[in-house]
């Protein structure tokens, strides 16, 4: 079985699911919980979703429903509703980044330019194959990821792709952690990490899924930047050779992220100030930012995102008019539609949440028998 190449396979090419499927319970379920001294700070708290114990025709609606936010996912040709879909995933929020154990039937998947324009999911995706196989098609290439190899890609460009049944992890780390570094992982997407630095990746991630359900608040910080600088230095060793031009237009765009991230909240970030300080037309902005609905779009969802981060610190105190007003919002009232429209909750209501729990309140755009989306999970990173 070749794994880890490249391909101009059609990712959408099926591949027939098994007669007998084994409906065994997730098979990496974390060590038991040690006990702790009486003053220790708890452990971290799984989300978890899974379609076990719905009726075999609701199954893949189910799955269907969980992924939206992130990918459009469609059943393998000659693979009816009824005869069921088992998916489970475990998800973990370690600070800004979210792990998820997951596994699933034979699926194909699909992430197109409309859906980029409506989301605000741009992280890094790492993800290490357990078993089955994936293809995945970025700009005409498809890369294959075989079981026991880890693939890295970015969720914010459109792609396609199809899978066997699967087990894997999967990390999704937010695009500000690792902007200083976004042109080299750019140049690194939709590809198989190799070399030393993705061997230890592999064995530092599999290491840490045996224990993440033991894992305290304490150990969060110094694990995140393990991760991102494992994901930097693998990205680094397995960049594959590209043409100056795109070179250029990854460093470009880094620059671009990097100015909006440091000038969110000045009245001046606008299209025509970007392009002075870029040095480049507003049609070579536009394009930059076209994957994301545009630069005003791409800016308005930072500056929501920062808004929910405002609201759900208990340290802040600032009146939500002047959170408003900071997020570029003059009127309160268009505020709290955008925000409503982005997170499903009111501005109000997330403070009223934290002020009650003493936590930040989960960002709900839509609430399902069995769990949150993968994109209110998401929502929560960053």
């Amino acid at each position: 079985m070749a794994t880890g190449s490249e391909s101009d396979d059609d990712p959408a090419a099926e591949q027939e699911r098994p007669a007998h499927v084994e409906r065994r319970r997730w098979p990496r379920e974390p060590a038991m919980r040690k006990e702790r001294p009486p003053h220790a700070s708890p452990a971290l708290v799984p989300l978890r979703f899974s379609t076990q114990d719905l009726p075999p025709a609701e199954q893949f609606q189910a799955w269907r429903a969980h992924m939206a936010p992130l990918v459009d996912v469609h059943l393998p040709e000659g693979i009816s509703p009824e005869d069921g879909f088992l998916a489970e995933q475990i998800g973990w929020h370690l600070g800004d980044i979210l792990i998820v154990q997951q596994r699933a039937h034979a699926h194909r998947y699909v992430r197109d330019q409309a859906m980029l324009r409506s989301s605000p999911i741009d992280h890094w995706n790492v993800g290490l194959q357990r078993s089955g196989q994936a293809w995945t098609e970025v700009n005409r290439r498809v890369t294959e990821t075989g079981a026991g190899e880890i693939f890295f890609m970015s969720l914010g460009s459109p792609y396609r792709g199809r899978t066997t049944d699967t087990e894997a992890l999967l990390v999704f780390l937010p695009y500000e952690m690792l902007a200083r570094d976004a042109s080299l992982l750019q140049s690194a997407g939709n590809t198989v990490l190799s070399g030393s630095h993705a061997e230890l990746l592999t064995g530092y991630l599999t290491g840490l899924e045996t224990n993440l359900g033991n894992l305290t608040i304490e150990e969060v910080p110094r694990i995140i930047q393990t991760i991102g600088d494992m994901v930097v230095a693998g990205a680094a060793s397995s960049t594959r050779t590209d043409t100056g031009q795109n070179q250029a237009n990854m460093g470009l765009m880094e620059r671009a992220h990097r100015y909006i991230h440091v000038n969110l909240h000045s009245e001046n970030l606008t299209p025509d100030v970007m392009c002075r300080a870029l040095g480049i037309s507003r049609t070579r902005l536009y394009q930059l930012f076209e994957a994301s609905g545009g630069v005003l779009n791409y800016i308005r969802k930072r500056r929501l995102l920062q808004a929910y981060a405002d609201l759900s610190n208990l340290a802040d105190h600032r009146p939500i008019s002047e959170i408003a007003e900071a997020a570029g919002f003059e009127v309160a009232a268009n505020f709290t539609r955008a925000f409503i429209h982005e997170f499903g909750l009111s501005p109000r209501e997330i403070r009223r949440t934290v002020a009650t729990q003493q936590r930040p309140a989960p960002a709900i755009r839509s609430t399902q028998r069995y769990g949150k989306t993968i994109g209110d999970w998401l929502a929560l990173t960053g």
